[in-house]
């Protein structure tokens, strides 16, 4: 998990900020995990680091994924490559369903049991915890 910087958490509380007044925590959450997963795809990332490459031909690569991004997660793309963040989208991501799980009343948690629990034992444990 990494650990998220002052800026990263400057821009998830932005986006929550943004987010939950409009009723758009899952469409957030899904663009956030959109756009780190394209920054940590290898090749990408490469090419988006690379200040040899011009600005526009980096932009058209982002533009050309409308598959992956909406238009708000194109924009936020953008934001990222333009502010030299682009390191720091999956811990954006992370501290977003962070503020949101707070917001929601959510509180994660892992479980550890000393037999391989059957799928229909998890989910009498997830019922009863809830």
């Amino acid at each position: 998990m990494p650990v998220a910087t002052a800026a990263a958490k400057r821009y998830a509380k932005a986006i929550f900020e943004l987010a939950q007044p409009a009723d758009e925590m899952e469409a957030w959450s899904r663009r956030l995990a959109s756009v780190a997963e394209l920054f940590d795809d290898p090749h990408v990332a490469a090419v988006l680091r690379n200040p040899t490459i011009p600005a526009d031909r980096r932009d058209a690569l982002v533009a050309s994924a409308p598959h992956v991004l909406d238009p708000e997660g194109t924009n936020l793309a953008r934001l990222l490559i333009e502010s030299d963040r682009i390191e720091e989208a999956r811990a954006i991501e992370e501290e977003f369903e962070r503020l949101a799980d707070e917001a929601a009343g959510r509180v994660r948690a892992t479980v550890t049991t000393a037999t391989v629990a059957t799928r229909l034992q998890q989910l009498r444990r997830r019922l009863a915890a809830t």
